[in-house]
């Protein structure tokens, strides 16, 4: 897919919004979950991306937090993080950020970052760091990592999952045959990879990943894409629908998918054997991921077990 062209005349134009995709003005407990982040100092997926789910996450103090800072080695055409040469880790960031997790009480924190290419870990050892400072703080607070890729190499995931999260979560993000397109410096067999091998690393470790729709895939690239996942033994996912952050510069969105549609495309991965689905216009990876856990671990006592590899097919 190539993003638009403008000519000299030529104004970009955004696809307007169906009913279902607008969102409510921030209440609740919005000003203090937005106090903890300020004074936190750390960096929020919420902001940085633009999440439209913002107003209703903060409204419950929740936030998803954004380590080794706001600005990206990688240049993706979906993602509103802005690319540009990272400072260098910040050492008081994971005792910065223990300190917000618990001050917002959080039962469940999802934890991402930018892509780090240029550390010789890619950022690993840091993320460490910020997972086992919130267990030390907060030893009941369960924690998810979405890192990137780190190249799929093994010393990084195991870094990582030796640090204990009770998640890992990759994104897969869209069908193969976007990805080159879209997502230059990933690739969609890496991130497949890197999901196998957290569970050759860690077998009893539960994997996630999450997909973007909307971008010109056709249903049976999300079909398969979902069977892909269930091959590397994923244990849940999250499909969101894609939302353009800016007119020039971001790959446009070529369908807003019904709720019906994302409830048809969840009724398939709960088919294929996924332990946790949600699937709906504004679902993302971090959204509501206490429920996501909760399920997956309500439904492994009840079988005991995952279940087979593929699932139903």
């Amino acid at each position: 897919m190539d993003l638009p062209v403008l000519g000299n005349n030529s104004k970009p134009s955004r696809r307007r919004l169906p009913p279902w995709l607008k969102r409510p003005l921030p209440s609740g407990d919005f000003a203090q979950t937005h106090s903890v982040v300020v004074s936190s100092g750390v960096a929020t997926v919420c902001q940085e991306a633009r999440c439209p789910n913002l107003s209703e996450c903060w409204s419950k103090r929740h936030a998803t937090f954004m380590i080794l800072g706001d600005r990206c080695t990688r240049r993706c055409h979906y993602c509103a993080v802005a690319t540009a040469r990272p400072d260098p880790p910040s050492a008081d960031e994971p005792k910065r950020l223990a300190t917000a997790v618990a001050e917002l009480g959080l039962r469940h924190v999802v934890l991402t970052a930018v892509a780090r290419d240029d550390l010789a870990d890619e950022g690993a050892g840091h993320f460490a760091q910020c997972v086992q400072a919130i267990h030390e703080m907060s030893p009941t607070t369960a924690v998810e990592v979405l890192p990137a890729d780190f190249h799929a190499r093994r010393d990084c995931v195991e870094a990582l999952v030796a640090a204990g999260p009770e998640l890992y979560n990759h994104n897969l993000e869209m069908v193969e045959r976007l990805t080159p397109a879209i997502r230059p410096q990933g690739r969609y067999r890496r991130s497949l990879d890197v999901l196998r091998l957290v569970k050759v690393v860690e077998p009893s470790m539960i994997t996630k990943s999450g997909l973007m729709v909307g971008l010109g895939e056709t249903t049976d690239e999300l079909h398969q894409t979902l069977r892909d996942l269930r091959e590397v033994d994923c244990d849940a996912v999250t499909i969101g629908q894609y939302l353009q952050p800016t007119l020039t510069d971001h790959a446009p969105v070529e369908k807003y998918y019904t709720p019906e549609e994302f409830d048809a495309l969840g009724t398939v991965a709960q088919e294929l054997g996924f332990l946790g689905v949600a699937s709906g216009p504004f679902v993302r990876s971090s959204y509501n991921a206490v429920e996501v856990f909760d399920e997956i671990r309500r439904r492994r006592s009840v079988t005991g077990a995952f279940p087979s590899r593929g699932g139903n097919r």
